[in-house]
């Protein structure tokens, strides 16, 4: 693996000569570069590696003396530098565990046991609840991308592959000025039960 790519690109060659034409172009190719190093590299050490050189050059680089006409690159060493070290926190978080694979009707193994979980209500809110999770940011620092979160969530419940943006398109359809049934009634359930257990410990003194 070469350490050193990112600081290969046209990005890096546009910062070097202070140049300020293209710079949000360049800027895009570097992040989906580094984009691709994070997710496709199975050795996790290498690019841990990579990212923390670059991070050391964007983070030294001499912005400080470019002239008060090019401090649109500063502006952008400095997107870049923030994303980077985004990326850096997105490899160190822990990663989602192995699945249970769901098991088929034509396995008839022991080594696929059924997913222990089964999704019993509508296809339409576990697509609520997946997109509010997705929201919330709250899997893997919210760098998880829904298109990857998604399928994560269907086989935890044991269900098969559906078109998730399909379902949300239906959801915006909706005409009630708050569209999310499913997490607006599981809010309320919540809600009943907490009042439920506080009359009964009310009750109990």
């Amino acid at each position: 693996m070469n350490y050193f790519l990112l600081a290969e690109t046209e990005f890096f060659r546009r910062i070097n000569e202070a140049g300020d034409c293209n710079m949000e172009t360049a800027y895009t190719a570097f992040a989906t570069q580094v984009i691709e190093l994070c997710s496709g590299n199975v050795d996790t050490n290498r690019t841990i590696i990579a990212l923390a050189y670059i991070e050391i050059e964007l983070q030294h680089h001499p912005v400080r003396n470019l002239p008060e006409e090019k401090r649109e690159v500063a502006a952008y060493i400095s997107k870049a530098l923030s994303f980077v070290r985004k990326m850096q926190k997105f490899l160190a978080a822990p990663q989602v565990p192995p699945l249970i694979p769901i098991r088929t009707s034509s396995d008839n193994t022991t080594e696929n046991p059924a997913s222990p979980l089964q999704w019993t209500g509508n296809a339409i809110d576990l697509v609520e609840l997946i997109y509010g999770i997705n929201e919330m940011g709250c899997i893997n620092n919210g760098n998880m991308p829904l298109k990857q979160l998604a399928p994560l969530l269907y086989k935890i419940f044991g269900v098969e592959s559906k078109d998730c943006y399909r379902f949300y398109i239906d959801i915006k359809r909706r005409k009630n000025e708050n569209r999310t049934y499913f997490l607006d009634r599981m809010q309320e359930k919540l809600n009943e039960r907490m009042l439920r257990d506080e009359e009964m410990e009310r009750l109990r003194k």
